[in-house]
């Protein structure tokens, strides 16, 4: 069974989530979020998203060490997330 493309869309762009990345934390869920845009000005280019639950909200994410560490296990599953991120520490 396909899962359902999540899209998203702001004023000056819209597009699609390449990648997600997830884990279950004590009090939340940290996402990572890879971000393809298809329309608007930056069409073609792609884009790095820290939220919470899937979703973004207006407060900072918050990761624990054990959530940075769960978090790297699962970026093995989203390739292009993880070389983007990979340019945050210089590890390219």
């Amino acid at each position: 069974m396909k899962r359902k493309e999540k899209t998203f869309t702001y004023h000056w762009v819209s597009g699609y989530v390449a990648e997600e990345a997830q884990v279950r934390g004590p009090y939340h869920l940290p996402t990572l979020q890879l971000l393809k845009y298809t329309a608007g000005e930056t069409a073609g280019a792609m884009s790095a998203r820290f939220c919470h639950d899937g979703r973004f909200r207006r407060s900072p994410l918050l990761m624990s060490p054990q959530e940075i560490d769960m978090m790297r296990e699962v970026l093995q599953k989203t390739p292009e997330l993880r070389e983007l991120l990979s340019r945050l520490v210089g590890e390219r």
